[in-house]
């Protein structure tokens, strides 16, 4: 019969056994077990210690390698945009530094930047796309001939604002100009005075009203090539990132087949995944992109991929996913001025920009 001392013994006995457990625990195993983990510490510490080294010196190499960029800007992009109007196009969330140090480099290569046109949030807003879709048929010359979505539609009509008469948006059917406003927050009749330059700013007014984008600088009917700048990385996040950039990359392909040569510029984040020059590269592209932009090298590229795609070529550089290279290789060659000063002779002899190197404004730092 079990009494109470057989429950006392088995309390005793339990109690016992968890003590010499313990004893042992802490005697037998505590000195293994500390000195497993203590090596493990330390060699944790050594690789801390080694990655902060590594992360040192490429923070020099960078900083050397932008050194030497500026130091060779100047033979790097001697000519290679002499002659040329170039418009700067901002996507939302894209830094202002970055689109400064664009247009600077775009000037050291000898092209004037005509005017900067900064896409807002309304316009990628996919609630907006029904009113993104009316104004671009609304301010068409040709609405009819008007096709794809809301923000090729948009695109298109921006494009052949921009693009310098005799471009690759100034086609037969736009012998008056890139595009008329029949309606809309201004009446063409009374500002166009029947020149192409003036619709071409209605256009644009009509898009500035709108709150679709901000014009600074007079880029109307001026634009032979286009710098067109990413979203910075963190600008957006999620499926929103990923919907935007889709719609970046929408009116960047639609401003190039208008304009003509285009280099879509970032950082190398918008390199990846959902970021915008990733999807502009999975797309494969007619224009040019450049994914290290924001440093001196970076800004460099930038303006040599435009100016390879000034003729013909079509590359990606940088250090991001599906690069061609570092950079253009061979360099493209420089323009030369009497080929620049042919260029504008035929433009102003076909109706062109009609004086339009006297009448561009070049626009840096919001001036």
């Amino acid at each position: 019969m079990i009494d109470f001392r057989y429950h006392l013994v088995s309390i005793v006995a339990v109690f016992l056994a968890l003590t010499v457990g313990l004893v042992l625990g802490t005697t037998m195993l505590q000195d293994p077990l500390l000195n497993t983990l203590q090596s493990e510490t330390a060699d944790l510490r050594g690789q801390s210690e080694d990655l902060r080294s590594e992360r040192d010196v490429a923070d020099k190499v960078n900083a050397g390698a932008d050194e030497m960029a500026e130091a060779v800007s100047s033979d790097m992009l001697d000519g290679r945009l002499t002659g040329l109007g170039v418009a700067v196009v901002t996507a939302p969330g894209a830094n202002p530094e970055v689109a400064d140090g664009l247009a600077a480099r775009v000037e050291e290569a000898g092209g004037e930047v005509v005017g900067r046109v900064a896409v807002t949030d309304a316009l990628v807003d996919a609630g907006n796309a029904t009113f993104v879709d009316e104004l671009s048929i609304q301010v068409s010359q040709d609405p009819d001939g008007l096709t794809g979505g809301p923000y090729e539609k948009a695109g298109t009509e921006l494009g052949r604002a921009l693009a310098a008469a005799g471009g690759a948006g100034s086609g037969d059917g736009d012998a008056e100009g890139a595009g008329r406003a029949t309606e809309g927050p201004r009446d063409v009749e009374e500002t166009s005075g029947g020149g192409g330059s003036h619709d071409a700013e209605a256009v644009l007014d009509a898009f500035s009203e709108g709150g679709l984008v901000q014009v600074e600088g007079d880029p109307a009917v001026s634009a032979d090539a286009l710098v067109v700048l990413a979203p910075a990385a963190g600008a957006s996040d999620g499926a929103d990132r990923e919907a935007v950039n889709a719609v970046l990359t929408t009116v960047t392909t639609a401003l190039h087949r208008e304009v003509g040569a285009a280099v879509l510029a970032g950082d190398v984040p918008s390199s990846r995944g959902d970021g915008m020059l990733a999807q502009a590269r999975a797309a494969e592209p007619e224009f040019a992109t450049a994914d290290v932009t924001g440093r001196p090298m970076g800004d460099i590229i930038a303006v040599l991929a435009l100016a390879e795609n000034l003729e013909g070529g079509v590359g990606a550089y940088g250090i991001g996913e599906g690069v061609r290279g570092f950079l253009p290789d061979p360099l493209p060659a420089a323009r030369e001025a009497d080929d620049a000063a042919s260029g504008a002779a035929e433009e102003a002899a076909t109706g062109g920009r009609g004086g339009a190197d006297e009448s561009r404004r070049t626009v840096r730092g919001g001036e």
